[in-house]
């Protein structure tokens, strides 16, 4: 579980196929610390599981159906992957509950500074839009944002310059995936519904 309050910008080094799944190595610095093997991290927002630690690097296994399903496939040496560390009990609750499962990718249809601020125009898959809630919350390769505004499937969301500064939304171009997850509660919702109907 996660927040959706990206930690650091890390730098993937490498991301290929290894005989048992792909190998995701990620320069993360200072970020390694507190990381140990085994834990949860959020990579844009992906829960992925630390299989080695050393040198201010990460590295990850990776399922063919993740990197199928989520922007990984676009990862390239050099990319810039939103990291966070998994919620602990005694943290802060900044954002929304995260779960680290991707629901979707979407391609930034809109992206650009108005006034002081950025707006950010998401295309979310067939059908997504009834998850999407205007002041609701979404999460973006792993960042917790609020929805302003729905229309349809297009999810539109405002972004503060600090919010550029820190995550990898400084390299995004309209027309790249970003990694979607849709407020937990609203698919809790709808199932149980669909259950009493």
């Amino acid at each position: 579980m996660f927040t959706g309050i990206v930690e650091k910008a890390g730098a993937v080094v490498s991301f290929q196929r290894d005989p048992a799944a792909w190998r995701l190595v990620i320069d993360a610095g200072a970020f390694t610390g507190d990381v140990a093997t085994g834990d949860s991290v959020a990579v844009n927002g992906c829960c992925l599981t630390a299989v080695q630690i050393a040198g201010g690097q990460l590295q990850f296994d990776v399922l063919e159906e993740t990197r199928r399903l989520t922007n990984f496939s676009a990862l390239q040496p050099g990319s810039l992957v939103n990291l966070e560390r998994s919620l602990r009990f005694d943290g802060k609750v900044g954002g929304h509950f995260v779960t680290g499962h991707i629901d979707g990718v979407g391609p930034v249809q809109v992206f650009e500074p108005r006034g002081q601020d950025y707006y950010l125009r998401v295309r979310a898959p067939a059908g997504a839009g009834r998850y999407l809630v205007h002041k609701g919350s979404v999460a973006i390769d792993g960042i917790s944002l609020t929805v302003a505004e729905v229309a349809g499937d297009d999810v539109a969301v405002w972004l503060i310059p600090h919010t550029i500064e820190v995550t990898n939304l400084r390299e995004k171009r309209v027309g790249d995936l970003v990694n979607l997850e849709f407020d937990l509660l609203g698919k809790y919702v709808e199932k149980l519904l669909a259950l009493r109907s």
